[in-house]
């Protein structure tokens, strides 16, 4: 049997999909360093040569990763957007979407957002950074388009990058601190200045 991918299409195979998740695991848990092809493939219960066939190399596999988190976040902030009866709410939702991705299940631990943990890691020509930023980059055009509903362009594109500020500020702290209240009072902060406008 085979699934599909979310952001491609193409068909994966339970290999793959198993050695993907045990990546994100390891990855996320330990660090990108940290974790060995050894220790994927045997969370994975494959062989090394599975992981070969299906990834080119451990770049590789640290790419699928970032786009699997990034595909991970836009599920999380679709399912938040659908429940938007407002601009404000739809703002809200990004927020949303974090303090989901802080409450989901870890088994080491909330440790913050995995791909800027990812990107520390990385060079900085790595494709992995890039990857990574252009993620935040698209949650920022996120921001903006629903602002630019509430006011000018201008003032929607500084707003949106002040509440960008906010929320990676707040993320970076629910991590350090495990636990997601600082991207609760984030939210709040948000809302305050939604209101205002």
């Amino acid at each position: 049997m085979t699934t599909r991918t979310e952001n491609d299409g193409r068909r994966q195979s339970p290999a793959r999909a198993r050695i993907l998740n045990a990546a994100a695991q390891h990855f996320y848990a330990d660090g990108i360093a940290a974790t060995g092809i050894d220790v994927i493939t045997a969370s994975a219960g494959v062989a090394k040569m599975s992981l070969y066939n299906n990834f080119a190399s451990k770049a590789a596999l640290v790419e699928a990763y970032i786009d699997a988190r990034h595909e991970e976040w836009l599920g999380l902030y679709q399912a938040r957007l659908a429940d938007a009866a407002t601009a404000q709410e739809a703002v809200l939702a990004v927020f949303d979407a974090y303090i989901d991705h802080a409450a989901a299940a870890y088994s080491h631990g909330f440790r913050g957002c995995g791909l800027l943990n990812a990107a520390a890691e990385l060079g900085a020509d790595d494709p992995g950074r890039t990857a990574v930023r252009n993620h935040k980059e698209h949650v920022e055009r996120l921001l903006i388009a629903h602002l630019t509903t509430l006011t000018d362009p201008l003032a929607a594109q500084r707003l949106a990058e002040r509440l960008s500020f906010l929320l990676e500020g707040a993320m970076a702290r629910a991590g350090l601190e495990g636990e997601p209240t600082r991207l609760l009072h984030a939210r709040d902060f948000a809302a305050e200045m939604l209101a205002a406008l």
